[in-house]
């Protein structure tokens, strides 16, 4: 009987492809492998090491993030754009959940069944958007787009802790607040085809923002660290800013914030409604 393929150079093969279809197949087949117990953790294998880029396809042409086009819904060509847009953020959160499982070796399985599954889901975001976007008459690729969810990435590669802190409760989180906004413009033009994806992708990303809350918990109590306090360091120590604006109070509830931190959020959100007046 042949030898069976091991967890991590599975997932440094689904990390480092660069077709974006094949990518999205081997993060599903990865957790589908994980759950039979057919890609054992095994320690014969080489260390993770710093990845400065995941496997991404030539295009899209990546640039600052002020550099990337704002465009109106009113033309087909920004009804795209902003799919594309969302499709991107996906892509670089399917790698982001690849590389948590992958590089974070000390971490139990319970950890690595989290972030396969929320890889697989990920990936399937991505697929959604991907046929929205044909549909349209695009592709993953046509426009420019950014890389700060995968420089986030490199910034945390050091301690899931600093990971959890700073992917799921930060970056993440922000698109349960910005979702519903999006789906009320697209819903506008008439495409209800991409709020229905987005319903899906909202309800989802709520889990997996929750699965990084209970893990930064987790981490700050075996370490005994005050959360809280911990993600303010993090915060100051990579120089994050959360941001201003509306949040989705209710939806960062259901996906693990605490009381305190609400209630934290809700002020940002009426310091800035009272600046803009």
């Amino acid at each position: 009987m042949s030898e069976p393929t091991s967890l991590y150079p599975q997932l440094e093969a689904a990390l480092l492809c660069r077709d974006v279809e094949r990518k999205m197949a081997l993060a599903v087949e990865a957790l589908r492998g994980w759950r039979v117990d057919a890609l054992p953790r095994r320690v014969d294998v080489p260390p993770p090491y710093p990845l400065p880029e995941a496997g991404r396809p030539s295009l899209p042409e990546l640039v600052h993030p002020s550099k990337v086009p704002k465009r109106s819904l009113s033309s087909r060509q920004g009804h795209a754009a902003l799919l594309h847009a969302i499709a991107h953020i996906e892509f670089n959160a399917v790698n982001l959940a690849l590389d948590a499982a992958w590089r974070f070796r000390e971490m139990p399985d319970a950890f690595v069944s989290d972030w396969l599954q929320v890889a697989a889901e990920e990936a399937r975001h991505f697929s959604l958007l991907l046929r929205r976007l044909r549909e349209l008459g695009h592709d993953y690729g046509d426009f420019p787009a950014h890389n700060g969810l995968w420089a986030m990435s490199c910034k945390t590669d050091y301690d899931p802790l600093a990971r959890m802190a700073l992917v799921p409760r930060v970056l993440e989180a922000r698109g349960l607040d910005v979702t519903p906004g999006i789906q009320r413009r697209l819903a506008g033009i008439g495409d209800h085809a991409s709020v229905a994806v987005l319903d899906i992708i909202l309800r989802e990303e709520v889990g997996h923002v929750r699965i990084g809350n209970a893990w930064f918990g987790r981490l700050c109590r075996q370490r005994g660290l005050e959360p809280e306090a911990c993600f303010q360091e993090l915060l100051r120590r990579h120089d994050v800013q959360l941001y201003r604006g509306a949040y989705n109070l209710a939806a960062r509830e259901r996906a693990g914030f605490s009381a305190r931190e609400l209630e934290a959020l809700r002020a940002l959100c009426e310091d800035d409604t009272a600046s803009a007046g």
